[in-house]
């Protein structure tokens, strides 16, 4: 990209395939077409020129949809909208997040009834968990109707990861902080932990995929933290608060790959 255009050789190589563009470039490129009308007729006009069978291609498939088109009614007010919702969840996120926040309400419950874990919160417990549960929700190839097509775009790297995983926050993190006041958690003391492993869930999902990360740190959380918990009712080394610089540690490096790694959420695998 060259100051508010693409330059001649992205919109060329993209005309052609965009083969030789890497999977950011692309991305680039087809965001910056959607709001630029001048490359969208450099893009048309480099088709016409450089690859004349895609132009026939396309001449031939909009003959046949104009007469469609003219007469096609214009999507509701109330699809556009749902449209612009899909980018931050899919419609199995809905319940998955009504039963996260059940899950808080029932160890808060529990938390009140004297019925925990000892001197253990079981707020505290679960909360760094929660939202790992929802991001495998939200980016599930057995969850989302629609993964195949979604996944499959340059459009649908970290930057729809990251707005699905903002989407799972926003509805678990005020649950944990009206679970966490109750109870009278210290803030610090269950966020840092739930900010590092959803991070770190990112990061590792890099690798193996989002929803094999998200199972993988809820199982070692489970036989890390919440197995020796449950079984001794006492507070593991990993909820105390001389753990909070080890968890901004995690949450640092985790960033820091998800940073460094961020063109494999554009590969389709890394999403399984």
């Amino acid at each position: 990209m060259t100051g508010e255009h693409a330059s001649t050789r992205t919109i060329e190589s993209y005309a052609r395939g965009g083969t030789d563009l890497v999977a950011d470039e692309v991305w680039a490129v087809e965001a910056h077409l959607e709001v630029c009308r001048v490359c969208r007729d450099r893009l048309s006009a480099a088709v016409g020129a450089g690859v004349p069978a895609v132009a026939a291609l396309v001449d031939t498939v909009w003959s046949g949809l104009e007469p469609r088109l003219a007469v096609t009614a214009t999507m509701p007010r109330g699809r556009h909208r749902s449209a612009r919702l899909s980018r931050w969840l899919t419609p199995t996120m809905v319940p998955w997040s009504a039963m996260v926040v059940g899950v808080v309400l029932l160890a808060l419950l529990l938390d009140l009834a004297g019925t925990g874990s000892g001197e253990v919160s079981l707020v505290l417990l679960f909360a760094p968990v929660l939202p790992v549960l929802g991001v495998a929700a939200c980016w599930s190839r057995g969850l989302d109707p629609a993964y195949e097509l979604t996944a499959s775009v340059p459009r649908a790297g970290l930057h729809l990861v990251l707005r699905r995983t903002a989407s799972v926050l926003g509805v678990v993190v005020p649950a944990l902080l009206v679970g966490g006041w109750v109870t009278g958690v210290m803030v610090a003391q269950w966020l840092l932990p739930c900010l590092a492993l959803t991070a770190a869930t990112l990061a590792l999902g890099g690798a193996v995929g989002v929803t094999r990360a998200a199972v993988v740190l809820t199982a070692v959380w489970a036989a890390a933290v919440v197995a020796p918990t449950l079984a001794t009712s006492r507070t593991v080394f990993a909820l105390q608060t001389d753990a909070l610089p080890v968890w901004g540690l995690v949450l640092t490096l985790a960033i820091g790959v998800v940073t460094a790694r961020r063109g494999a959420y554009s590969v389709l695998v890394a999403h399984r």
